[in-house]
């Protein structure tokens, strides 16, 4: 029986496909379409960038900002868009080998199939755009915080899950 299970597991695995591969590829599939799908209808359909901010709670407005640099604006114009886009790319290359040969369990596949959908999602904004499309300005008491977008918000949701993971996952659920 203990050869039979082996014979199982190992079906799954192969150099470029894992037993989590299709868990967390098409969560990254599904994230970068979605990402993608709402920077269209905000700017081609909604037209944001025409309207400047929008209130839609008392701590939520729209507003389009197009972020050149990295996270909260840094190093704008020392890295041109190719190089964060390879960057970006790379990471995604590293991160879909971790989903094939280190993914153990369902959480930490559908958590690195966030951050790739976001890390993809963004950077092929780098490319169209010139820089990341952020649309969503969280505040509150007169405190701004960043301005983000999907691809942001499942970044930060991939990265809780690994942390979520590393300290009460369980092995292969």
């Amino acid at each position: 029986m203990p050869g039979n299970l082996e014979m199982v597991n190992s079906s799954h695995s192969g150099r470029f496909w894992g037993r989590w591969s299709t868990v967390g590829l098409s969560v990254a599939l599904a994230i970068c379409l979605l990402d993608q799908a709402h920077k269209w209808w905000m700017l081609a359909v909604y037209r944001i960038q025409d309207k400047g901010r929008v209130s839609l709670t008392p701590f939520l407005d729209l507003v389009y900002v197009k972020n050149v640099g990295i996270s909260y604006g840094l190093m704008p114009g020392w890295i041109g868009p190719w190089a964060l886009f390879i960057f970006a790319m790379a990471a995604s290359l590293g991160l879909y080998l971790w989903l094939v040969h280190g993914a153990t369990n369902r959480i930490m596949a559908l958590s690195i199939g966030l951050i790739i959908g976001g890390a993809v999602g963004n950077a092929i904004d780098r490319l169209h755009l010139g820089g990341v499309a952020d649309f969503f300005s969280a505040h509150a008491f007169g405190y701004y915080w960043y301005v983000f977008n999907i691809a942001d918000v499942a970044i930060v949701a991939g990265v809780i899950g690994l942390l979520y993971d590393s300290m009460w996952g369980t092995e292969s659920k």
